[in-house]
């Protein structure tokens, strides 16, 4: 059976400014996403799914998915508004994708097996996938599991803006307990970290916090309640209506307490970083540079 990787590749990278899911980071050129799907591979995944938008259809094949597909099985899936479930018609002046749920349903019928979704512009590091390849095993008997990589708080911020994080809370036995969806988190120059959504002082957070990274591994059942929440979303008439988004977050937070699904927060020494502002590139750069310096991947990918 395959073990499958949904990659998530469709947003628009407005704070960033360009196709940042395709810009060459690493020393030889290499675009970030080249690594998690090194270390997938790595960890036994055979089978990559990214969903894009169609018009980064040619661009995204040239890029990375014809290489790609050498060494493993590729499939593409299309996040656009004729996806959206039950006919839905968004409104003329919008023009955000409607969210994580939302790119992860757009792959509904391409993947009938458990599998890992991350995002194209994070780094998760080796550790991650390995960890996570072992967790899509168990989830192929047990269907209303699913399990997250967790990252600390204060390893996810940027110096170059806010960013959106989902804050966890795990019970004694390392299982998700609730996910707050947390839009505007902001290191602060006494070197607090704060939640600055709905006051400009800020709500001061534990640095230590986990965090979610859309490091998730579900099984294929996933795909029925997501449609299910992704369809009531769309229809709830509360919110900005150009602007809302349908986050994996709030429906693993929901499912967890109306369906019973059991989330495993899986253990970790991986690092995290990505490029959500484009000040963040050269840091980055510099971080996947010491990595193939230090041996951690060839000279190049």
């Amino acid at each position: 059976m395959n073990t499958t990787l949904l990659i998530m590749a469709a947003g628009l990278g407005s704070r960033y400014g360009g196709n940042k899911q395709v810009d060459r980071i690493g020393p030889n050129g290499e675009i970030l996403m080249e690594y998690s799907i090194h270390d997938a591979v790595e960890a036994g995944f055979d089978k990559v799914v990214f969903v894009i938008r169609r018009s980064m259809d040619q661009m995204f094949r040239e890029a990375i998915g014809d290489k790609i597909a050498k060494k493993v099985q590729v499939y593409y899936a299309y996040q656009e508004y004729d996806s959206l479930p039950g006919g839905f018609v968004p409104p003329a002046e919008r023009v955000k994708p409607y969210g994580t749920v939302h790119a992860v349903m757009c792959a509904k019928d391409l993947i009938h097996e458990p599998f890992a979704v991350i995002n194209a512009d994070d780094y998760y590091g080796k550790d991650a996938f390995a960890a996570m390849a072992d967790s899509l095993k168990r989830l192929r008997t047990e269907p209303n599991s699913a399990s997250m990589v967790a990252y600390y708080l204060k390893n996810t911020v940027s110096k170059n803006g806010h960013v959106t994080r989902g804050v966890c809370t795990t019970d004694a036995e390392g299982h998700l307990v609730k996910v707050t969806e947390t839009y505007s988190i902001l290191p602060f120059p006494d070197g607090t970290i704060r939640d600055i959504h709905d006051d400009p002082e800020g709500v001061i957070l534990d640095p230590d916090a986990l965090v979610s990274m859309n490091l998730w591994g579900f099984a294929p059942s996933f795909f029925d309640a997501g449609i299910k929440y992704l369809s009531d979303f769309l229809q709830d008439p509360s919110g900005d209506p150009l602007k809302k988004e349908c986050l994996l977050p709030a429906l693993v937070d929901t499912l967890m307490h109306t369906a019973g699904l059991k989330v495993e927060v899986l253990s970790t020494h991986a690092v995290w970083f990505g490029v959500t502002y484009k000040e963040d590139k050269d840091y980055v750069a510099g971080e996947l540079k010491k990595l193939h310096d230090n041996g951690s991947y060839p000279p190049a990918l």
